[in-house]
């Protein structure tokens, strides 16, 4: 199996950087702590890197990631865990190319496995999180009430509570046996899925107040330029959640959140709840977006502004459904 070829690997390394992507969401900070306490079971150095959003405070042992560009030395081995190597921040691409093991632990369709030297995909699941959780109980390891909040952190978050279509049976028993660990998992989803800070809160009334309803109400757009950031004292994980609030509105079909970061690129957040897949849609944007046929994002440089990147959506979710209906 691929987990295995990989965990052998890993035990040959000095010192291994588990990290996620560029703002990493629960399910890499969640796959990265559970794999990271796996492989420090097995004697493995381990660093875990990333920035912790604030909502996860609590959530995630203090201390447990190295912020990027806080590193130091380099890496027998660097493993992405939900994303790839494409949205990696510069410090931990540097150590990833510098690598001799290069390892690759996801769940996205849209993740290609070249440029790794091991290759653990399994774009039928519907978290990366869910991933470790069934090898490590085919691996017969036990879990702590810790580990299984991680594992869970990733589960309910990448599925939306439950709510998104990758919800399976399957998925509802791997968070029964998680809850049979006995963490505190009402304060896991309330603090993943619906804290808000009071900016974030007033931030997202006016998004929401100033959000595009296109093509007939099917198509909703939301705008976040960096002014607004700036007004509300935004930091990263305060927008988590927007994007929803727009397509689970009465008619609408697809959803964009565009976020203009302080650099001038565009980060572009897309769902969708029928046919029409927004990973493609996120790849047509630029090569590097991606993500599942329900919910991806891409990044578009600061050469895009956000009028023009809703005007490209619009074009692309016409095309589309044209396509769909065809």
């Amino acid at each position: 199996m691929a987990i295995d070829a990989m965990r052998a690997a890993l035990s040959t390394a000095d010192r291994v950087l588990l990290t996620g992507p560029v703002g990493p969401d629960g399910d890499s900070l969640g796959a990265c702590l559970a794999f990271g306490w796996w492989l420090a079971r097995d004697g493995v150095s381990v660093t875990l890197a990333g920035a912790l959003p604030r909502r996860y405070e609590g959530l995630v042992p203090a201390g447990a990631f190295v912020a990027d560009d806080a590193l130091t030395g380099g890496f027998d081995a660097v493993v992405v865990l939900d994303g790839d190597r494409t949205r990696l921040t510069p410090p931990v691409a540097d150590r990833f190319e510098r690598a001799r093991i290069r390892g690759i632990v996801d769940h996205h369709g849209s993740t290609s496995p070249e440029g790794y030297t091991h290759v653990w995909l399994e774009p039928r699941t519907e978290s990366t999180c869910s991933m470790i959780q069934e090898a490590l109980r085919a691996a017969g390891v036990p879990l702590t009430p810790e580990v299984a909040s991680w594992l869970y952190l990733g589960l309910v978050f990448d599925t939306g509570g439950f709510r998104h279509s990758n919800t399976t049976p399957a998925t509802h028993r791997a968070a029964a046996a998680l809850l049979e660990h006995g963490f505190d998992h009402s304060t896991v989803y309330t603090r993943v899925l619906a804290e808000r800070s009071p900016g974030g809160l007033r931030a997202m009334a006016e998004i929401l107040g100033d959000a595009r309803q296109l093509q007939g109400g099917r198509l909703f757009v939301g705008r976040v330029p960096h002014a607004l950031h700036v007004r509300h004292g935004l930091v990263e994980g305060d927008l988590e959640g927007v994007v929803e609030s727009l397509l689970f509105t009465e008619g609408t079909e697809v959803a964009a959140l565009l976020i203009q970061r302080p650099d001038g690129s565009v980060k572009v957040s897309l769902r969708s709840r029928t046919d029409l897949d927004v990973s493609r849609l996120a790849r047509t944007l630029t090569p590097r977006g991606g993500g599942h046929p329900r919910a991806a994002g891409a990044t578009l440089d600061a050469s895009v502004t956000l009028d023009d990147a809703a005007a490209r959506i619009e074009t692309l979710v016409a095309t589309f459904r044209s396509e769909i209906r065809s």
